[in-house]
């Protein structure tokens, strides 16, 4: 499984650095839906399901959080902790975040609206509809 860690743009500035994600350029798709999570309890974790259809770019804005990948075949975890650095997910990925630093926040750039029926929470299910069975 590709892990795919997409450099957004740092303008360094002495007053304070600004970085920019723009649809279609360095975000390789039209954000439809800006969200992002915080205030996340020690040993909990978010996510917990996967996507038929949207894709996601999330950026550690603030602090620091884990973020592990399951496609189905094979799991990996990625440290997210610069907020100029954005982790790209694919469709078809099941995804768990935890490990949240305190004062963590996560942005999620999203490629859809929000479809209850895009999500898949059952992991069993997941592995049945990504033709896997472990």
């Amino acid at each position: 499984m590709e892990i795919k860690i997409i450099d957004l743009p740092k303008i360094v500035d002495p007053r304070g650095n600004l970085t920019v994600a723009e649809a279609l350029t360095k975000v390789p798709f039209d954000i439809k839906r800006a969200y992002w999570v915080y205030d996340v309890p020690g040993g909990e974790s978010r996510g917990g399901h996967a996507h038929k259809r949207l894709k996601q770019l999330v950026v550690a804005l603030s602090g620091s959080f884990h973020v592990t990948l399951d496609n189905g075949h094979e799991c990996r975890s990625v440290l997210l902790n610069h907020p100029w650095q954005g982790l790209l997910i694919d469709t078809n990925i099941w995804r768990t975040l935890d490990d949240f630093s305190s004062g963590a926040v996560c942005l999620v750039l999203a490629s859809e609206h929000f479809d209850e029926d895009d999500y898949i929470y059952d992991y069993d299910e997941f592995l049945k509809y990504v033709g896997c069975s472990k």
